[in-house]
């Protein structure tokens, strides 16, 4: 699905004409209307660095990302307008959308210390080979929340520490953290 198609899925579940599980709980609409607002946020606001988009604009072959990620995840209302920013940056880049909860279920293929985390986000080269994978948070938000549950801390307490943690970063860390892996000298798909 396209970045249009996963908005229009925030909009049809949040007509509350989708009663299917998980959005039959209350917990999961609101988290996807706070996403839905983070997203649209994010989408006006968002800062690029200028070393990753030129690592993005230098890419000379085709790549195909796959983002696996769902309206529910509030991570990835954080990341995901990031990523759609960047493909904008070079049109040998083709995206696709999926979500972790339907097939084709990719994300058993990357899971993160045993679980379906997401966002993941899935480089593949022309050929469709795995360049690299990344997800499903920024290493310092992922090291706050090894912390808080190592803590046992509640879900309120996690969602609202891992919030204030996105907004302070303001993308700067998955920018980097990108920045690099696109760098890396395995990374085929960059000329030399």
């Amino acid at each position: 699905m396209t970045y249009g198609d996963y908005q229009q899925l925030f909009d049809y579940i949040l007509s509350k004409r989708h009663a299917e599980h998980p959005y039959d709980d209350e917990h999961y609409m609101n988290y996807t209307r706070l996403n839905q607002a983070r997203m649209k946020r994010w989408d006006k606001q968002l800062e690029l660095s200028e070393a990753l988009v030129g690592t993005i604009k230098s890419i000379r072959n085709k790549q195909h990302w796959i983002i696996i990620t769902e309206p529910w995840c509030g991570d990835a209302a954080h990341i995901l307008p990031f990523l759609m920013r960047l493909v904008q940056h070079n049109p040998l880049i083709t995206y696709e959308l999926q979500l972790r909860d339907s097939p084709p279920f990719l994300i058993t293929a990357y899971l993160t210390d045993g679980s379906k985390s997401i966002p993941k986000l899935i480089v593949r080269d022309q050929t469709g080979n795995d360049i690299f994978s990344w997800g499903p948070r920024p290493k310092g938000a992922q090291a706050l929340f090894y912390g808080l549950r190592a803590q046992k801390a509640d879900f309120e307490t996690s969602k609202v520490a891992l919030q204030q943690w996105y907004n302070t970063d303001k993308g700067k860390s998955l920018c980097n953290e990108l920045s690099a892996l696109f760098t890396q000298p395995s990374n085929s798909s960059q000329d030399s």
